[in-house]
C-alpha cells in the first residue's frame, strides 16, 4: 500500500466526514483523486465501513463490559457466534488464546443489562463458564490508531 494510501486513510479515521478537497489538500492530489484512491481502497477491503465516534452515555449506554466466554461446543460454535452478531449490547467479539474461547465487549444502560445479557447467553447454552470485568473508567478508545506510512 502507497505512503499516500495510508495517509488517506489515517485522516479519515480521524474524521470520516472530512471532504475530499481537505484530504487532497494534506497528501498533495485533487478531490477526484482521492476519491478515485478512496474507491479503490473500499474495493480492495482496506476500508470496509465508514463509522460515526458515539457518546455511549448520550444513548444511554453508559456501562462497559468485558466478557471471557469459555462455549459449551454442545451448542455449536456457528450458532454462537450468529447469536453474538445478533445481540444488540454486543459492540466486538474476538476469538481469543488462553482459557477463555471468546472476549466479548458490550455496553448496558446499566448492570441489570449485564444480567440480561448473561442470560441470553445462558438460556442459548453457549456458555461451559463466564467471566464478567466492568470497565469503570475508559482512558482511551479508538476505532483505528492509525499506522505509519
Amino acid at each position: 500500500m502507497e505512503s499516500i494510501d495510508r495517509k488517506i486513510i489515517n485522516l479519515l479515521a480521524e474524521d470520516a466526514r472530512r471532504s475530499l478537497a481537505s484530504i487532497g489538500e494534506v497528501v498533495g492530489l485533487s478531490a477526484s483523486a482521492v476519491n478515485e484512491r478512496i474507491r479503490r481502497l473500499v474495493a480492495i477491503g482496506a476500508i470496509r465501513r465508514f463509522t460515526v465516534d458515539v457518546d455511549p452515555a448520550a444513548l444511554d449506554l453508559p456501562i462497559t463490559a468485558f466478557v471471557l466466554v469459555a462455549l459449551n461446543y454442545d451448542a455449536g460454535e456457528d450458532a454462537f457466534k450468529a447469536a453474538i452478531k445478533a445481540h444488540p449490547a454486543v459492540l466486538e467479539c474476538h476469538h481469543v488464546t488462553g482459557g477463555w474461547s471468546y472476549m466479548l465487549k458490550i455496553r448496558t444502560a446499566d448492570l441489570g443489562g449485564i444480567e440480561a445479557f448473561l442470560a441470553d447467553l445462558k438460556a442459548g447454552r453457549f456458555v461451559a463458564r463466564s467471566e464478567t470485568i466492568i470497565a469503570l473508567s475508559t482512558v482511551c478508545e479508538r476505532g483505528f490508531a492509525g499506522m505509519e506510512g
